[in-house]
């Protein structure tokens, strides 16, 4: 398991991206697990979200999210640097 962990729900829009194999590949210290729920109902159906490290990052498209996630897993290595 990676230093970053990425929980994405397998109902929100983020699933249309594959989250995995982009930033798994882009960042090795990362893992990305997909849950069945994350327990944020309503906010899992009014925009694309995941956590990073326990943190709600979201975003108005899944793009926009994906640039946010990438932010934040910077954030987070910079901390073992």
């Amino acid at each position: 398991m990676g230093i970053v962990v990425i929980d994405v729900c397998d109902a929100n829009l983020m699933n249309t991206l594959d989250l995995e194999g982009i930033l798994e590949s882009e960042y090795p210290e990362v893992s990305v697990l997909t849950s069945d729920c994350l327990s944020f109902c309503g906010l899992c159906r009014l925009k694309p979200y995941v956590l990073v490290n326990g943190k709600r990052i979201h975003g108005k498209t899944p793009e926009e999210c994906l640039d946010k996630i990438r932010k934040a897993i910077e954030e987070e290595l910079a901390f073992y640097q």
